[in-house]
């Protein structure tokens, strides 16, 4: 008897200490999902970049929820957490968000979010814009910049063709800039790569390397979009870019980019050298309302009356329209187009024969 009572109060003895040991590894748990459940809240309160400059679009529909906001904020990189935004505006008692397409930073936190919500207006305004057309040039493009960094278009266009910046990029940017644009003749490695569009600036001059990474962020957020199809196509964004360079600069606007995209590549297939005169004025240099028969004579890479198939890389930043053209080509049996002067209506033709005549209808008689 005396040992069934010693063995059960060992047994007491050692379930105590189990039980001790659960409640606190319990207690150890529940403080460290506090600790974390209480950082992670508090993180998720704050910008997500207090020092980015970055803006972003997004368009609240109109009848959005606080909860469908906050996921449309989470999905932009906007905030960190869609459910702490729901519930910071719940226990704030905001409400009244107006529909509409804002303009949202990164660096702006909950409130400032809230705040541009609720009067429909931005909380801070761009210092300056930056509009970057379709079909320029690393050159041209160098001028634009040089208007808002105290630098002058020389010593930017010489900073954009370091080596080591470029490598630098292309580390950033491995998605779009790879060792093709390093090709040694190629004459900008960044040449094409600066995507057209309007760019809004927080500071007053801002650094060439913020100010090339929008533009090389905006050209990597469109190339994605058609990396499946680029993939089926067996395209690399080099040459991507570069056959929209092409399509951009031999465009206009009456001008069907599909219809060129397929001249093109029907060119191609049929083992002949693409003649498209902005290449041979890319080879020369120059800037130039018409190519001169001797212009086709020049000795470089990018002469495409020369040299078959694609030119090293892009001759000019593309738009997006081009891009989509150089991955879907229209389905034509076209070897020729040519635009008609005064007008720039583009005319197409299967033959030889029938591009001199149209030549000879919508070009020569109407100089003459």
């Amino acid at each position: 008897m005396r040992n069934n009572l010693l063995e059960r109060r060992n047994e007491a003895r050692i379930i105590r200490r189990i039980v001790a040991i659960i409640t606190l590894i319990v207690l150890l748990v529940a403080g460290g999902v506090a600790f974390f459940g209480y950082n992670y809240i508090k993180s998720s309160l704050e910008p997500v970049d207090p020092n980015s400059n970055k803006t972003t679009e997004v368009d609240i529909p109109i009848g959005s929820s606080t909860t469908s906001i906050g996921k449309l904020l989470e999905k932009n990189g906007i905030i960190k957490n869609g459910t702490i935004f729901k519930y910071y505006v719940k226990l704030n008692n905001i409400s009244g968000f107006q529909a509409g397409n804002y303009k949202f930073s990164p660096s702006m936190s909950l409130n400032e979010i809230a705040a541009t919500l609720k009067t429909g207006k931005l909380v801070r305004e761009a210092i300056f814009k930056m509009t970057v057309p379709e079909g320029l040039q690393l050159d041209q493009i160098a001028k634009i910049i040089a208007k808002h960094t105290g630098m002058s278009s020389d010593e930017i266009l010489k900073k954009l063709d370091d080596r080591d910046m470029v490598k630098q990029l292309m580390k950033k940017y491995p998605e779009i800039l790879t060792d093709d644009i390093m090709n040694d003749n190629i004459k900008h490695p960044l040449e094409g790569y600066l995507f057209p569009a309007t760019y809004s600036f927080y500071e007053e001059k801002p650094s060439l390397e913020s100010i090339v990474g929008e533009m090389l962020t905006q050209t990597k957020n469109v190339i994605v979009k058609y990396s499946g199809t680029m993939e089926e196509k067996e395209m690399s964004v080099h040459e991507l870019i570069t056959m929209a360079s092409l399509i951009e600069k031999e465009a206009t606007q009456k001008t069907d980019r599909h219809n060129i995209s397929s001249v093109f590549y029907n060119r191609m297939t049929a083992d002949m050298p693409l003649q498209t005169d902005p290449t041979v004025l890319y080879a020369l240099g120059k800037h130039k309302d018409r190519t001169l028969l001797e212009d086709l004579k020049v000795d470089s890479p990018f002469n495409t009356y020369i040299h078959k198939g694609l030119p090293p890389g892009p001759i000019a930043n593309a738009g997006e329209t081009s891009i989509e053209a150089a991955l879907n080509p229209a389905n034509t049996e076209y070897l020729y187009f040519l635009a008609e002067y005064g007008t720039g209506e583009v005319h197409y033709s299967k033959t030889l024969q029938e591009h001199n005549a149209l030549k000879e209808k919508y070009i020569t008689n109407k100089r003459d």
